[in-house]
């Protein structure tokens, strides 16, 4: 198992970072930051923590989320998605240090048949999505040795979230309206923290991109039921019916892909991993 002098990770409070701290503390010396001790929409500012800290291995787990919101902070949200990542990476190539960062099924278009691999080219339709992109893009142009895990329909046990959100309707409202033909993966922020780990753990010299997501794959209305039938305080809800709808009876201000389903078997190859299905995962989480 590969150790680190120092570990680096911004985002700590996020549903990722939160987890991360866990996962990555028996790999090195862990310093870990977030906002009011960092300013991630003024990205010049984090090189001053770098070069104090000087780690092994810099992870940024933080990022601009608010989809529809981003759409009207166009500057904010690229400051935080794109130009703190660059910034971090220029600094963790100048040290030698390893970089991850994570990315998002947003990239893509969701018009494919079949699932995404990491070689489709990126086609972004919206703000978020682009602002991701733009920092994938910037991170590979520092040179710096870097993992990049693509992400999707992430929940955890903190922080708002599909999950929380379901459970608290189902126990105020008795008819709920879930879309039906988005397609993906919902996944674990802990799984995600300790695939993370093992494959830092496993990391030799290659750099590039990889999808990181639950195996299997549902509708948000699917997630949705599975919600419903798994919680273990299911007596406490007075919800009767879930209808499925389709994305155009829900529009939002951010056009969000259809077909999100992500190939894993580059994670598989390099490294090793292979994600539990994401019902698995639910029933994990609801144990915790």
């Amino acid at each position: 198992m590969k150790k680190y002098g120092r570990i680096l990770v911004i985002g700590r409070r996020g549903q990722v970072g939160w987890e991360l701290r866990r996962t990555l503390a028996p790999l090195g010396e862990l310093f870990a930051f977030d906002y009011p001790d960092i300013d991630l929409t003024k990205p010049e500012t984090l090189r001053p923590l770098v070069r104090e800290i000087k780690p092994d291995l810099v992870v940024n787990a933080a990022a601009y989320t608010a989809v529809d919101k981003a759409e009207d902070e166009v500057e904010t949200c690229r400051a935080i998605n794109a130009g703190a990542p660059r910034v971090l990476a220029e600094e963790a190539a100048a040290l030698g240090a390893g970089f991850v960062h994570y990315s998002t099924d947003y990239v893509y278009n969701g018009r494919k048949d079949g699932r995404w691999v990491e070689s489709d080219t990126p086609d972004p339709l919206s703000v978020y999505g682009l602002t991701k992109l733009e920092g994938d893009q910037a991170i590979a142009a520092t040179g710096v040795q870097h993992l990049i895990f693509r992400l999707q329909w992430v929940w955890g046990t903190r922080g708002a979230n599909f999950v929380k959100t379901m459970l608290k309707l189902s126990r105020e409202r008795e008819e709920l309206k879930v879309i039906d033909d988005q397609v993906g993966a919902p996944t674990y922020s802990r799984h995600i923290a300790e695939a993370s780990a093992l494959a830092v753990a496993r990391w030799q010299d290659q750099s590039g991109i990889y999808h990181l997501a639950n195996g299997g794959e549902t509708s948000w209305h699917g997630f949705a039921q599975a919600i419903f039938e798994d919680d273990p305080k299911r007596s406490e809800q007075i919800v009767k019916s879930c209808l499925p709808i389709p994305t155009s009876a829900y529009p939002t201000k951010a056009t969000r892909p259809l077909n999100s389903r992500m190939d894993q078997s580059k994670l598989d190859r390099d490294f090793g991993i292979r994600m539990p299905h994401w019902r698995d995962a639910l029933k994990d989480s609801f144990e915790e």
